[in-house]
């Protein structure tokens, strides 16, 4: 991946300035009597409908397929593209926008995968209705495969069980990517605060700053 796209991601990821033109708009909206919606309330709408556009169009039509063709191939072929589609979405869009975090993982030479993990500044906030429907598509979707592998194997519907195990592959791949991703962030958020507050990396930390002027106190006292 470039280091310009890795290096665009915290100016991308969630620009105060959206947060404060959702504020406002908000705002206008309460005082008209009405009830914001979702999109509304979102920084990015247009990245939030595509994050659970594919995924959607995937389950209805392995759910509702069978009611338009009997053309097994067919169905598999759409469920399969449209799984594609979100999966490249919500790993190098979505994520980065809603909730500033992007994950990859690169081949070395002696066979080994390496799992790489970029997150916002945390002097960033998010939206929080953005980070709530990121999750909650997130997680909820391999859930509903999963049941659809359950429903296929008590109804010995074992060839519909390929399109079940893209789906969970593909799904469980960006949930495992995006959980550890986001572990990683607050761990690096963590020990970022508590370098500050230590005083770390040549700056007068809170910690470090009322200690050393303790001491110039009790030095002066002394002497």
């Amino acid at each position: 991946m470039a280091t310009t796209d890795r290096q665009n991601l915290l100016s991308d990821a969630q620009p105060m300035g959206n947060i404060s033109n959702t504020n406002n708009t908000l705002e206008a909206d309460l005082e008209a009597g009405g009830q914001p919606s979702l999109l509304k309330q979102s920084s990015h709408p247009v990245c939030l409908i595509f994050h659970f556009l594919f995924r959607i169009g995937a389950i209805c039509t392995y759910f509702f397929g069978t009611w338009f063709t009997d053309n097994f191939v067919l169905i598999f072929v759409l469920c399969v593209l449209l799984l594609v589609f979100d999966f490249w979405t919500v790993k190098n869009v979505s994520g980065r926008l809603l909730v500033g975090l992007r994950w990859w993982s690169e081949n070395k030479e002696d066979g080994t995968t390496t799992w790489l993990f970029e997150s916002r500044d945390p002097s960033r906030p998010l939206n929080p209705v953005d980070s709530r429907l990121f999750w909650t598509g997130l997680y909820v979707a391999p859930a509903i495969w999963t049941v659809f592998g359950i429903l296929c194997i008590l109804t010995f519907k074992l060839t519909w069980l390929v399109i079940v195990a893209v789906a969970l592959a593909l799904n469980m791949a960006n949930v495992i990517g995006y959980t550890q991703c986001d572990k990683d962030a607050k761990q690096k958020w963590a020990s970022g605060f508590a370098s500050n507050m230590l005083g770390g990396s040549g700056a007068t930390g809170l910690v470090g700053g009322l200690m050393s002027r303790g001491i110039t106190r009790m030095a002066g006292s002394m002497f």
